[in-house]
């Protein structure tokens, strides 16, 4: 099971930009990366469109989800998990969070943001019903932003 999330710095930057573009409404994404042991490496950040019409929900838009799926065949990267944002400033897991989860040693990566302060972090991997918190190392590797 995934213990820990291995973040380049680039793609957080990233993602809180995402984050902060979509405030007050909840950005959404894939994180493209490999499995390797009980640590998940991202290796690029894929905002896809949210759906959703409610601001403090995201649905991913399929057509981008199958995009990046096709796009990885072949290439032993896969899509390790996801992140949004919450816009009440809480990076933890929400219920519909819970309740939406589908896919097992999946990682949620949520950034909490509010209008003035700091963005916070949490990430988190299902396993059926149960959540565990995972870490987040920041790493200064190379990652890529599409």
């Amino acid at each position: 099971m995934i213990a820990r999330l291995l973040l380049p710095q680039p793609l957080r930057d990233a993602i809180a930009a995402d984050a902060r573009a979509a405030f007050p409404c909840e950005c959404c994404g894939l994180i493209e990366g490999r499995r390797e042991g009980d640590a998940a490496r991202a290796l690029a950040a894929h905002p896809v469109r949210n759906l959703a019409p409610e601001p403090d929900r995201f649905e991913l838009d399929p057509a981008g989800h199958f995009r990046l799926m096709r796009s990885l065949r072949g290439t032993g990267r896969e899509i390790i998990g996801c992140y949004h944002s919450h816009p009440n400033g809480r990076a933890e897991l929400s219920s519909r969070d819970r309740a939406y989860a589908g896919e097992d040693n999946f990682v949620w990566l949520i950034a909490g943001i509010d209008a003035e302060g700091p963005i916070s972090w949490s990430c988190y991997v299902s396993h059926g019903v149960d959540w565990r918190m995972v870490e987040i190392a920041i790493s200064e590797e190379h990652a890529s932003c599409t």
